[in-house]
C-alpha cells in the first residue's frame, strides 16, 4: 500500500472512530471491506455501517456526519440506497445508515456471505456489546457448499446462456455483450473459484484474479470476452458456453451433480449456428 495514502486511509478511519464515539445518536459503527480483510492499497475506499439507535434515525443526517471526516467533492444516496461519497482527495467512500434495531439483528444473515477475519478490529462502536456478538459468526472464510452451489450455478450457466442465445438471434449485439460479462461471466468465474479451492473473493469474483486462478483459467475467461463488433461478439459466446460446458462437466465429475447434455447440445447447436450466419 503506497504510504500516503494508507495513512490517509487510517487517518479517516481514526477520525469516524472519534466522531461515533462522539455521537450518542449512534448505537454501533462497523467497517467491512479490504481494510477489514487486510487487503486495502492506495486505491481502496472507506466503507462502514452507521447503526443508528431507531429514536434518532429521523434526526440523524448522513452527509452531515460524513462531512465531518473530510471534506467531500461529492455525497448523493446511490442506486442501492447507501450514502456514497468522493472525498476531497478523491478516496471513495460509502455508508450504510440502518437503524440499529433491526440493522444488527441482519447480520446473522451474512453468515456465508460476508468474511471478517477479525472482528473486533472491524468494529469501531458498540455500545450496546450487540456488534461483537452478531460478527463472531463472521470469522469463518466463506465456504460455499460445492454440489449446492455448483447445482445452482450450473442451472443459472444453461439458463442465461440460451437467453443470450436468443438475443443475439434478435440482432440486439450490444445487449448480448453486456449480458456475457454482467451475469454470465461473474457466475462462470465462482464455478471456477470453487473448483480450484479459491472463495475468499466469493462475492466479487473478478477481484485478484490474476492471482488467484490459474494461467489456462484466465485464458479461458480471456477467451469469452469480446468488443463490441457483431462477429466478435458471437465468437465470444460460443467460447463462453464451451467453458460453461468445461466447467460444469468438471463439477459433475467432482460433486455428482446433475447435468442435462440434450439441452446443453441444443444451446451449443443454436449458438453454433448463428456464429456460421455471422462468418
Amino acid at each position: 500500500m503506497n504510504g500516503s495514502r494508507a495513512l490517509g486511509l487510517k487517518q479517516r478511519i481514526d477520525r469516524l472512530r472519534a466522531l461515533a464515539q462522539a455521537d450518542a445518536r449512534l448505537d454501533g459503527v462497523l467497517l467491512y471491506g479490504s481494510w477489514t480483510m487486510g487487503e486495502a492499497d492506495e486505491y481502496s475506499d472507506i466503507e462502514a455501517y452507521l447503526y443508528v439507535k431507531d429514536h434518532q434515525l429521523e434526526n440523524f443526517d448522513g452527509r452531515a456526519f460524513v462531512e465531518q471526516i473530510a471534506p467531500l467533492k461529492l455525497g448523493y444516496i446511490n442506486m442501492y440506497g447507501i450514502l456514497a461519497v468522493i472525498f476531497d482527495d478523491l478516496m471513495r467512500g460509502e455508508f450504510h445508515i440502518v437503524p440499529a434495531s433491526t440493522g444488527i439483528s441482519e447480520i446473522a444473515t451474512w453468515q456465508g456471505l460476508v468474511h471478517l477475519p477479525d472482528p473486533s478490529a472491524a468494529i469501531l462502536l458498540d455500545r450496546s456489546g450487540r456488534l461483537a456478538e452478531a460478527t463472531a459468526c463472521l470469522r469463518q472464510p466463506c465456504r460455499p457448499d460445492p454440489a449446492k452451489t455448483s447445482q445452482q450455478i450450473s442451472y443459472e450457466l444453461a439458463n442465461w446462456t440460451l437467453s443470450l442465445a436468443q438475443i443475439l438471434a434478435r440482432g440486439e449485439v450490444a445487449r448480448a455483450h453486456a449480458l456475457m460479462q454482467t451475469t454470465i461471466a461473474p457466475q462462470q468465474l465462482q464455478l471456477c473459484r470453487l473448483l480450484r479451492g479459491t472463495t475468499d473473493h466469493w462475492l466479487t469474483p473478478s477481484r485478484s484474479l490474476e492471482r488467484d486462478l490459474p494461467a489456462a483459467d484466465q485464458t479461458r475467461y480471456a477467451a469469452t470476452t469480446a468488443r463490441l463488433d457483431k462477429a466478435d461478439v458471437h465468437r465470444a459466446a460460443a467460447e463462453s458456453w464451451k467453458w460453461s460446458r468445461q466447467l460444469i462437466d468438471e463439477a459433475a465429475a467432482r460433486w455428482r451433480i446433475a447435468v442435462f447434455p440434450v439441452l446443453y447440445d441444443k444451446i451449443s447447436l443454436l449458438l453454433a449456428t448463428q456464429s456460421t450466419s455471422e462468418g
